[in-house]
């Protein structure tokens, strides 16, 4: 073989030793490919565009993670993590008896779909749907329950289609809770702020008003005060009409009467609105007249009144003893304070903000959330300090002269709180406000971006809150 041949041939044989390596490659590179890459059939995700279809959609999926799914022997917690993360799932619960894990699907996908998803992957060794299981006689299952005033498509804290680009689905299940109650007119949550427009066409029939079998309030310095309508603690007057806006718009996302052809909808189509004036025409207002507001919330309630939740849309940097022993003093009267967490955009735990922040039993702090699941850019947190999180962005709701806007803050998280509070006293009027307070920091859905944002780290669920 002469020296031109042995060339050739050693070039040949070069040239064939890459392909094979190419080729082995490729196949590697294919199968990672296989893995990362998610292969959504036609049909298998269509996106929700209306309330009703979110609403129908929250009524399948409600409570149960999507599918069970058994890893092969070896594969480690850490690649599960990556795996699920990737994969935009969660970890819901591990089965440590016959190592499967419970898995949701945060994009809304069928449980079929996802099962088989996991089956195509080489560290799994099988994945099957969560399937349903049913007694044969039962009572059927929640099914989502749509008010009929105009403008509730615009309110995506109740149900979240994506309008306005928001996050299907990132909402407080509003529509499946009203299958179980829409509220009740024997609960009544107190609003102390800058009183309520008692007058405006969505709150009059759920305005509570002194019953006549009910004396006159009375207090040892003020007098006899003729609280018809509730309290006014800047004139120590009867009449509690609002002059900011800031009360009435917290009133109607507690109670907009619903399904009276008008308006919106509030958490609850039936309760009864407390108004408490403590915040004047400029939203201003002082620790003695606050506290005077909630003294005569409790003596109401010694009285007869079913007053069981205080809704408190402000707060301030300076801690006061007065103002944290007033509310105390509503926990011994079995009265939930829901407090809005403050709009610094500060981490409440190393910078307190009052009254959210007074360590007693029955405060909860409320942080805001937008349309799209994410923790408001100007809300207040902390992983000690800020209970839980509530829709609180571009939220619609009532305003003075019978009109309707959208405000922004940890103001309109806090009342979404009390609503749900007041839906679970409609249906259980004997709990007591140590039990609210548990079951309302029990029924939130996980939230990644709040992890270590809140205690509870999730957004409020208004239908979770309802069972037993």
């Amino acid at each position: 073989m002469n020296r031109n041949n042995i060339f050739i041939h050693l070039a040949l044989a070069f040239v064939l030793i890459l392909v094979a390596a190419f080729a082995g490659q490729l196949n590697r590179w294919q199968k990672q490919w296989k893995s990362q890459v998610r292969i959504v059939p036609m049909g298998e995700k269509k996106r929700a565009t209306t309330v009703e279809e979110v609403a129908l959609g929250e009524a399948r999926n409600f409570g149960r993670p999507e599918v069970l799914v058994k890893f092969r022997t070896g594969v480690s917690r850490e690649t599960i993590e990556a795996i699920t993360s990737r994969l935009n799932d969660r970890v819901e619960d591990r089965i440590e008896s016959v190592g499967w894990e419970s898995i949701d699907d945060m994009d809304g996908a069928d449980s079929a779909a996802v099962a088989a998803e996991y089956s195509r992957l080489p560290e799994v060794e099988y994945a099957e749907p969560n399937f349903e299981i049913q007694l044969d006689e039962i009572e059927g299952r929640l099914l989502p329950v749509l008010p009929h005033d105009p403008q509730f498509n615009e309110q995506w804290a109740l149900a979240n289609s994506g309008q306005r680009g928001g996050k299907e689905g990132a909402d407080i299940s509003a529509t499946l809770a009203w299958a179980t109650t829409t509220g009740s007119d024997t609960v009544v949550v107190a609003v102390l702020d800058s009183g309520v427009d008692y007058t405006h066409e969505d709150l009059a029939q759920n305005m509570w008003v002194r019953p006549a079998s009910l004396a006159p309030y009375r207090d040892e310095e003020l007098g006899t005060i003729d609280d018809l309508n509730g309290f006014n603690a800047i004139d120590n007057a009867s009449d509690p009409m609002d002059q900011n806006g800031h009360g009435t718009h917290c009133a109607g996302i507690i109670g907009a009467e619903g399904e009276n052809d008008l308006g919106i909808a509030g958490v609850n189509w039936k309760v009864q609105i407390m108004p408490l004036k403590f915040l004047n025409a400029g939203g201003f207002g002082s620790t003695k007249d606050a506290i005077e507001a909630i003294n005569y919330v409790i003596e109401r309630k010694k009285a007869g009144v079913n007053v069981r939740i205080i809704s408190a849309s402000w707060g301030s940097t300076q801690r006061s003893r007065a103002l944290e022993q007033a509310i105390r003093k509503a926990y011994e009267n079995d009265i939930l304070f829901v407090a809005a967490a403050g709009n610094a955009s500060v981490n409440n735990d190393r910078s307190p903000h009052y009254p959210s922040s007074y360590d007693i039993p029955n405060v909860i702090s409320v942080a805001a959330l937008d349309r799209h699941d994410q923790l408001a850019s100007f809300s207040n947190y902390g992983a000690k300090s800020v209970a839980i999180a509530a829709p609180g962005v571009d939220i619609l709701s009532t305003w003075l002269g019978n009109q309707y806007e959208e405000k922004s803050g940890t103001s309109m998280a806090t009342p979404v709180i009390s609503g749900v509070a007041a839906l679970i006293v409609s249906e259980n009027p004997r709990m007591s406000v140590d039990d609210l307070r548990k079951r309302i920091m029990a029924s939130s859905d996980p939230i990644v971006s709040l992890k270590g944002k809140t205690v509870a780290g999730g957004r409020i669920n208004a239908a979770k809150a309802l069972q037993d």
